[in-house]
């Protein structure tokens, strides 16, 4: 039988190194579940549903409505709405939007013939909480163009909206 007494040594610094070198290594991942194949059935959510999001902040588009005339508050049409004129109307936007604070904020009325050349544009700054109707109007007393316009809306410089409409 053959001793091995200076192997003890070694075998105890093997080990203690080994030991060393697994200490400091982070188990690896999980492997990604396979995608599941059309025939298998979908998992079970086991998550519950996120909660809604909250209402955005700031002010929000409704709606853009187009006529020849205002009541005299300039909140409302003085008849229905319309998306043809004569040349020689003064036409009006009247954009609604909600706030939900009187935080200030700027709508945009771009204004423009056959697609791009533009007509006039206007800001106006609303700092209402709740909703509110803001007017907007162009006029040509020499008679506007006959063809096709359209008004598009921004609040705070975000295109929101627009309505198109024919000048005959």
């Amino acid at each position: 039988m053959i001793s091995n007494r200076n192997g003890n040594p070694l075998i105890i610094a093997m080990i203690a190194a080994l030991a060393l070198t697994a200490c400091g290594k982070q188990p690896p991942p999980p492997p990604p579940n396979p995608a599941p194949s059309a025939s298998a059935p979908a998992p079970a959510a086991t998550a519950p549903a996120p909660a809604p999001a909250a209402a955005p902040a700031g002010t929000t588009f409704t709606s853009v409505e187009l006529g020849n005339g205002v009541n005299a508050s300039g909140n409302a049409l003085s008849g229905a709405p319309m998306t043809t004129f004569t040349p020689k109307d003064t036409i009006y936007a009247l954009v609604t939007t909600n706030a939900s604070s009187a935080n200030p904020s700027t709508i945009t009325a771009r204004w423009t013939f056959g697609g791009s050349t533009l007509v006039n544009e206007s800001k106006r700054e609303v700092a209402v909480a709740g909703p509110s109707v803001t007017e907007f109007h162009i006029a040509k007393p020499d008679g506007w163009p006959a063809g096709k316009y359209s008004v598009a809306i921004s609040v705070d410089d975000k295109p929101v909206g627009s309505k198109d409409f024919e000048v005959k």
